[in-house]
């Protein structure tokens, strides 16, 4: 996949229509004002330097969880107190789940000639939409997730809780971003592509659900009676120390690792079958 010459005209495009969806995604609630900076920095490149087919990925992100996030705010309202952030993304979850791909721009731009860029950019922004409607859709689960480490039935909304209809909806969310790339790369396999974006979708999904159950800090508020993402200060105003995980790892850098390696999983993938 040849990169084209960008030229001055394709650039200011590319940085005016990241702006235009940040604002609407901003006066949608879906995005903080930070995170709206934070989708115009990230959009800027990605569709300045990339593109229409790197920008397609990237929307198919952005419009799909973020309707999700919208469509069922009502329904996710009971559970919404375990989570770190509220459906409005600040510059830090835009990062998270946006940061990957767009470092992989540069990698595209120092080797035109290879796929791999493109299929780890697929991979990451794949990562990141399974994760996302797993959290959105799997709240439908007619029964309680078990923890991915153990097994144990936990409450829906835990950190690292795995489920039949979120395993389901993490498949499709990343099939989607599989589908959409090779509707814009018909040179490359269907089925080749499809499938190394999904699998490396469920995997860093998986991946994200490991980490949440291990590692990410997980408190314990004493006013739900429940475990939250969110950092629980004492009556002296100071953080609470974990109930489980490790402190300095919140929810972000879960993603982050998440989406990294979804796009390490496909490019390693394409790397040893192609």
């Amino acid at each position: 996949m040849t990169a084209e010459l960008n030229t001055l005209p394709q650039i200011l495009f590319g940085v005016g229509l990241a702006a235009l969806v940040a604002l609407s995604a901003w006066k949608m609630r879906t995005l903080s004002v930070s995170g709206a900076w934070g989708a115009m920095l990230t959009g800027g490149v990605i569709f300045g330097l990339g593109g229409i087919q790197w920008a397609a990925l990237l929307l198919t992100f952005f419009i799909t969880s973020s309707g999700l996030s919208k469509l069922f705010k009502r329904r996710k309202r009971e559970v919404s107190e375990k989570f770190d952030k509220g459906s409005r993304r600040d510059w830090a979850q835009v990062f998270a789940n946006g940061g990957v791909a767009t470092f992989m721009i540069g990698f595209h731009l120092l080797y035109p000639e290879s796929e791999l860029p493109w299929l780890a950019f697929a991979g990451s922004l794949a990562a990141a939409n399974a994760d996302t409607w797993a959290t959105e859709l799997g709240i439908f689960s007619p029964r309680e997730p078990r923890m991915i480490t153990t097994g144990k039935q936990v409450p829906k909304g835990t950190s690292g809780g795995v489920s039949l209809v979120g395993t389901l909806a993490t498949t499709a969310g990343a099939a989607l971003v599989g589908l959409i790339g090779w509707l814009f790369t018909p040179e490359i396999s269907g089925w080749a592509m499809i499938g190394t974006v999904t699998l490396a979708g469920l995997l860093g999904s998986l991946v994200d659900s490991l980490l949440g159950a291990t590692v990410q800090a997980i408190y314990y508020d004493p006013h739900r009676e429940k475990e939250t993402e969110r950092v629980i200060f004492d009556e002296h105003g100071s953080p609470a120390a974990p109930v489980r995980g490790w402190e300095w790892i919140n929810n972000d850098m879960v993603n982050f690792s998440a989406t990294l390696c979804g796009g390490l999983i496909a490019a390693g993938l394409w790397n040893i079958f192609q």
